[in-house]
C-alpha cells in the first residue's frame, strides 16, 4: 500500500464504486497538460472527500465535477497551467500547478483574485501535500 493510500484509509476517504463519467484523457485534453500520476490514482479510485488532515480542513472535489467547477470559477481561463481540485473552506482553492514536463506543485490560492502571484506551495506533489498535512504542517509554514 502506498503511503498516500494509508493516509486516505486513516481518514476514511470514500472509495469509488463506479468509474468516473469523465476520463483522465478528457480532462488532460481540456487543460493541455498531463495530470500527475498520484492525483490520477486519487481521481480514479475515490469520490469527493472532505475532512481535517492534521490541522487543516480540505475538500477535494469529485473528478466528475472538476471541469465544471473550474469553468464556473474561471480558473482554467485565467490560470493556464493550473487546475483546481478542491478547497479549504476559507475562500481559497487547492490546485495542481503544472511547471514543466512531469513536474508539478500543489498550491493554495484565493478564488477572488486569480493571479499566480498569490499561489502558495503546499506540496511539491499530490502525495507530498498529504504527507505535509499528516505531519501537522500548516498551510503557511515553510
Amino acid at each position: 500500500m502506498l503511503k498516500i493510500e494509508k493516509i486516505f484509509d486513516k481518514y476514511s476517504f470514500q472509495k469509488r464504486t463506479k468509474k468516473p463519467k469523465i476520463t483522465i484523457k478528457e480532462v488532460e485534453s481540456k487543460i493541455n497538460f498531463s495530470l500527475p500520476e498520484d492525483y490520477k490514482f486519487y481521481a480514479e479510485n475515490f469520490v469527493e472527500n472532505e475532512s481535517f488532515i492534521g490541522n487543516e480542513f480540505i475538500r477535494l472535489w469529485d473528478f466528475n465535477e472538476i471541469l465544471k467547477i473550474n469553468s464556473e470559477y474561471e480558473i482554467l481561463e485565467n490560470l493556464k497551467n493550473t487546475i483546481a481540485i478542491g478547497g479549504n473552506g476559507n475562500s481559497e482553492f487547492i490546485a495542481i500547478e503544472f511547471l514543466k514536463s512531469m513536474e508539478y506543485r500543489i498550491i493554495l490560492s484565493p478564488f477572488i483574485d486569480l493571479d499566480e502571484t498569490y499561489h502558495i506551495e503546499i506540496g511539491n506533489s499530490f502525495t507530498d501535500f498529504f504527507e505535509r498535512l499528516e505531519d501537522g504542517k500548516a498551510w503557511f509554514e515553510e
